[in-house]
């Protein structure tokens, strides 16, 4: 795969499966009642501890499955029925259970968001970790522009996740229930691609 292909695979994967937009709806539902000033600190602890999470992930997981005796095919061909699954509850319109919150909102709560289930799950949830860690196995292959790439592409769709939480009462008050589907289905069909040619190509490397 060139460097432009890859580019393209490493944004999009990590975009669709953190979902700025849900990540945004979710958001706004759990801040409800809370000051702006303490919203703007939620958002922003969440984004810095989701980003700090998928570069542990990106840098540091393919040592990790190595020290377990895990191969790259298998993680892929893992990671890519992770985000098949992940994929059919988006094309479905149902919040993946990996980003759902395990708890209702309530006044202790609410100190804790940003880290769960803000920053963990819904925003560095399996599978975006999966998906790094994939990423960042195959740019071992390009060299350090494909690392490059990877770290770029986390950095930017966190970017775009902070910014859209800092925004999200315009965002969340101009999409309507029936086209928050309609986005969703669309990058839920995207994903199940992904997710399949994952499979595709674990199963290509396990055979070789």
């Amino acid at each position: 795969m060139d460097l432009l292909g890859f580019a393209l695979l490493s944004f999009s994967s990590v975009f669709i499966l953190i979902d700025p937009i849900t990540v945004t709806l979710v958001y706004v539902s759990l801040t409800k009642g809370v000051d702006r000033t303490k919203q703007r600190e939620i958002a922003r602890d969440a984004t810095v501890y989701a980003l700090v999470t998928l570069l542990i992930f990106a840098i540091g997981g393919y040592g990790i499955l190595q020290l377990f005796g895990i191969s790259l095919a298998a993680l892929r061909i893992g990671g890519g029925i992770l985000l098949f699954l992940i994929g059919i509850e988006m094309v479905y319109a149902r919040m993946s259970y990996t980003k759902r919150p395990v708890a209702e909102k309530a006044e202790d709560y609410v100190e804790d968001i940003a880290v769960t289930p803000l920053a963990i799950p819904i925003i560095a949830g399996p599978g975006a970790i999966t998906t790094v860690v994939v990423l960042a196995g195959e740019a071992s292959g390009l060299g350090w522009e494909g690392v490059a790439i990877v770290l770029a592409a986390i950095f930017v769709v966190i970017g775009v996740v902070y910014y859209a939480m800092l925004n999200s009462h315009f965002i969340a008050g101009g999409i309507r229930e029936k086209e928050f589907r309609v986005i969703n289905r669309i990058l839920g069909l995207l994903l199940l691609a992904i997710g399949v040619q994952f499979v595709i190509d674990g199963i290509k490397a396990a055979i070789v």
